[in-house]
């Protein structure tokens, strides 16, 4: 029943994961959890790393729809891996995020927010289109993953930087219908969440799970409600911008708060299949780009657990934020290590 370890194996521009954008996800959270917490240096440092994170894995997403276009289009279609895609879009907005809050980069905001909204549209439309009417479809126990719940992810992170880009980059006359824009986002991407994530505990429940099909991406199911709650907050500190947005203002807390505690729910039964798979299944820890995917939540959980202390005035909350921010930052710590470490041990193999 102890713990082992095992080199993960190095990346590969033809075998990119689509998923590998949580790790600008990861960074990112992490680094916005370290502002709320007034910690001095390591959120520049970690934005500046993480904007150097962003650039290579476009470039070499670029250069494998190039180079490795079967491979990449495979992805396109696949059920396990297609749905990674939709961390492009989460990482823009994440960082999209950063720029506004950490750097004040107002324009360059708006870009990545414009931007981020188009893909938003493309990814969810178009993978979801393509799923559909895919003749050769698996069962739910083959197919369905948590990554699915990244679609949530991308949906609610435009909603947030939609409301970040508003008062300092937006006319007056438009925040107001933008402001709905965000609501209506943030509402559709959590009747998402509550699809998925029916799918999900049916999968748990009713079907075999082996311990190797237990994978990191599996914490997207609390990830994608703690950035719904994340998401709800962002529409109450800013609904002076909107008529409407305040006229719902007890809605929105209330449906804030739930998002919150399901995302609470999850957290000690992730627990506890994790320790059923790496301890009584004896799964060895080994890199895989999906560890990323268990490294947002966490982060994100810290940052929404601060906001949602604010708006509802529950003092208790920070110190929960700060319990998590230390878990976030040592999972991002033990992450880039496997990453570093896998990359040292390519020349050997």
């Amino acid at each position: 029943m102890a713990i082992s370890f095992k080199r993960g194996i190095p990346d590969q521009i033809e075998t990119l994961h689509p998923a590998y954008f949580a790790l600008v996800m990861a960074t990112g959270i992490v680094a916005l959890a370290l502002q709320l917490q007034h910690i001095a240096f390591l959120p520049t440092l970690l934005f500046w790393l993480n904007a150097v994170f962003l650039v290579v894995l476009v470039a070499a997403t670029g250069v494998r729809i190039l180079r490795h276009t079967q491979a990449f289009t495979a992805d396109l279609r696949s059920y396990s891996r297609g749905v990674g895609f939709f961390t492009i879009v989460a990482a823009l907005g994440v960082f999209g995020s950063q720029l506004e809050l950490q750097m004040a980069a107002d324009g360059l905001a708006v870009v990545v927010w414009l931007t981020t909204a188009l893909l938003w549209l493309v990814m969810t439309y178009g993978i979801f289109a393509m799923l559909t009417v895919h003749r050769d479809k698996p069962g739910l126990d083959e197919g369905l993953n948590g990554g699915w719940l990244v679609s949530v992810v991308a949906t609610q992170s435009v909603s947030i930087l939609t409301v970040l880009v508003l008062p300092a980059s937006v006319p007056a006359a438009l925040q107001d219908p933008l402001m709905v824009v965000a609501l209506a986002f943030w509402l559709g991407g959590g009747v998402l969440y509550l699809w998925l994530t029916t799918m999900i505990f049916l999968r748990y429940t009713f079907f075999r799970m082996r311990a190797e099909d237990l994978t990191p991406s599996y914490w997207i199911n609390m990830g994608a409600a703690a950035i719904s709650t994340l998401a709800g907050a962002t529409l109450v500190e800013h609904a002076a911008l909107s008529p409407v947005v305040t006229d719902l203002l007890p809605f929105v807390k209330g449906l804030t708060l739930c998002f919150w505690a399901v995302g609470s729910w999850w957290i000690p039964l992730l627990v506890i299949l994790g320790l059923w798979r790496y301890l009584l299944r004896g799964v060895p820890f080994s890199y895989d780009p999906l560890y990323w995917g268990a490294v947002f939540p966490l982060g994100m959980y810290s940052v929404c657990s601060h906001h949602l202390a604010d708006i509802l005035h529950v003092s208790f909350l920070m110190s929960l934020s700060t319990v998590f921010l230390v878990f976030a930052v040592a999972a991002w710590i033990a992450a880039l290590a496997g990453l570093v470490d896998s990359r040292l041990g390519s020349g050997s193999r």
